[in-house]
């Protein structure tokens, strides 16, 4: 079932967390941060959401973190439901992907409930204050890529966030497969 982000909560602070990385360290907030703000993405391996955008989503990650953003991902998915979502999953989707950007383990979900993160993608942009300015999609992708043509939403949003410090008012929310929770015990 396709779950859409809610409207950008301009200003809101991010949560710090610390969180194992595939590559064997542990991040921070702090440690993430970019000098003009950070991009987080609540992703994983299996969704067909985020596998439709994953190419775009590694150039403008890489073509972000060359205007001073930070980029990092975090996968909250239960893997004892979805094993594609596993840690070692995610070390050989990273390595095959060759991600430009950490990507995080929140095993506990805390972190995605901090967030409130809904789906995969779910896109937090910051400016250099830490206080949110994106919450919006990448492209005009859905389960399926989007012509090679289509507007660079989060990249134009964020670039934007990194030269004034604040992101466009309009924004198309993000849509994706919703976070796996695990059972209530």
């Amino acid at each position: 079932m396709a779950v859409e982000t809610p409207i950008c909560d301009f200003g809101w602070k991010a949560p710090n967390f610390s969180l194992p990385g595939v590559d064997g360290k542990t991040y921070t907030l702090a440690d993430v941060k970019g000098e003009k703000g950070l991009l987080i993405i609540f992703m994983c391996n299996h969704c067909p959401y985020v596998l439709a955008v994953l190419e775009r989503l590694i150039r403008d990650a890489s073509d972000l973190q060359a205007l001073g953003l930070g980029v990092v991902a975090i996968n909250s998915n239960d893997p004892e439901q979805y094993p594609q979502d596993s840690f070692a999953n995610m070390q050989k989707m990273a390595e095959t992907n060759a991600f430009p950007f950490p990507y995080l383990f929140d095993e506990s979900q805390d972190i995605a409930c901090a967030y409130d993160a809904v789906c995969t993608p779910d896109f937090f942009g910051f400016n250099a204050d830490m206080g949110l300015q994106y919450r919006g999609r990448l492209d005009a992708s859905g389960r399926d890529t989007a012509p090679p043509d289509a507007r660079r939403e989060l990249f134009e949003a964020m670039s934007q966030v990194a030269k004034t410090g604040h992101g466009p008012k309009q924004q198309t929310p993000s849509m994706g497969c919703s976070i796996k929770w695990k059972p209530e015990d």
